[in-house]
This record gives structure tokens, sequence and C-alpha cells, in this order.
């Protein structure tokens, strides 16, 4: 007698050699590369290097002097510098399309409960990447060198290096940007059953400390971007156990039809 589970298992039968998923690794993997270079083709063209160069360099053109500029101290750094920053703005920007070739490699060994599962967190995770970066620029930089530059003593020249800033700030970018990855971490965790709702409750206190030291460790010595960096992952948090509930009760997996009782 066949057993049911094989009429009812919708990935039956769709099993690919090992060769074949290397193939498709691959095939992903060049489709983002070939998004990442459009993107950057585009950058490239508007606003070009020099552009983003002066876009993020708004926060703490801000709180210097008058016609004060950065300077580029080492000697390939005019070159250097601005490519670096145009690579890693078209890297954010085909976020999303690296995103989906990620899922198109692996929606094909997921079931329909786990596909409607998958798909909002890819979107979620892309969209708080997005809110980390522009709130560490429309917000964090502007407060931290406002703070910075009040310890500044008169007879100081803050004229920073713009390779020194640029990995300063990419610096913040990385950490807010997964920082407010911890809604889908927590989702995660819950669903695949690692930890329990109410033990992420419980641990709510630890978090917070956990939180702090994090902040501590990857943003400059200022409370601002401590600050800045903790109360947004506590409330993450928070944001992540109401998910990780409101996941479990609407991506559940279907029950699976009660097998024929023996006959007698």
């Amino acid at each position: 007698m066949s057993d049911p589970k094989d009429s009812t298992d919708e990935l039956a039968g769709s099993e690919q050699p090992f060769v074949q998923h290397l193939m498709e690794l691959r095939d992903r993997l060049l489709y983002g590369i070939v998004g990442l270079a459009i993107c950057m083709a585009l950058l490239a063209f508007w606003p070009g290097p020099s552009g983003l160069i002066d876009l993020i360099a708004t926060p703490i053109r801000a709180h210097m002097p008058p016609g004060a500029k950065l300077i580029a101290v080492g000697v390939f750094s005019p070159f250097f510098v601005p490519i670096k920053v145009l690579a890693m703005a078209a890297l954010l920007l085909s976020l999303p399309w690296w995103m989906y070739q990620i899922w198109a490699f692996v929606a094909p060994g997921l079931y329909s409960h786990e596909k409607r599962f998958a798909i909002p967190l890819i979107v979620l995770g892309s969209l708080l990447a997005y809110v980390g970066i522009a709130f560490v620029q429309l917000f964090v930089l502007d407060k931290m060198f406002g703070f910075i530059q009040q310890f500044t003593p008169a007879s100081v020249a803050a004229t920073p290096d713009i390779a020194s800033y640029v990995e300063a700030i990419l610096s913040l970018y990385l950490a807010f940007g997964l920082a407010f990855q911890v809604p889908i971490v927590v989702v995660l965790l819950v669903k695949t059953n690692m930890v329990t709702v109410q033990k992420l409750k419980e641990f709510r206190g630890y978090f917070i400390v956990v939180a702090f030291v994090i902040a501590a460790v990857v943003t400059p010595p200022d409370v601002i971007s401590q600050l800045a960096l903790a109360v947004p992952m506590c409330l993450l948090y928070e944001v992540g156990i109401w998910g990780a509930q409101w996941f479990i009760k609407n991506t559940a997996a279907p029950e699976a039809p009660a097998e024929d009782a023996p006959a007698k």
C-alpha cells in the first residue's frame, strides 16, 4: 500500500543533482553581478562618484567651518575613495535584486507555506536595511558630528581625511543595517523552533544589556551614536516578538490528512 504522504508531498520528484545545484548557484551569482554592474553604471552616470561623495559628506560639512573641505591624504585617495563609495551605493541599490536571486535559488526547495513565510521576510529585511542606513545618514551622523565638534578646540581646524571618513560612515551603515535586522532574526529563531516567544519575553532584560554592549563596541565613543543604535535595537526586538507571533499564526504548515484507521 502506498504511503499517503507520497500523494500530498508537493516537493516529491523535484530533487536535482548536486552539480545542477552548483550550476544554478553560479547562474544566480552571475545575474546578481550583472545587476550590480548595471547599478554602478547608472550611478556613475548620475549623480556620479563626486555627487555621491558630496551626498555622504553633507552631515559632517554642516559642522565644519564655512568654506572648509575634506582632505585627501593618500596619494590614490581621490581615485579609490569615490570608486569605493560608488560600489557600495550600487550594492545598496541592487539589494532587492540580490535578494530576489537568493529567493529564486531556494524557492524550488520550499513548500507553499514556507514560501508564504519567506517572501515577506525578504521584503521586510531589505526595507529594514534601507531604513537603518537612512537613519544613519539623516539623523545619527548629524547629531554625532555636532556632539564631537563641541569638544574641538578653537585652535584646531577640523578637516578630516576623506578616506577615514568614508570608512567610518560605511562601518556605521553596515552596523545599523545589520542591527535593524533584529525582527527578522527573532522571527527566524521562533519559526525554526530554536526558542519560544515566551522565552524571548523573559530574555527582554538581558537583550537590553546586550544591545547597549553591541552599540558601545561597534559605534564611535560618543553617547549619541550609542543610544541611536541601542534604543532602536530594543524597540525592534519588541517588534520581532510581535512579528513572530503573527508569522506563526499565519504561516503554519497545513495539517496532514489523517491516515485511514486500520481494519479490524
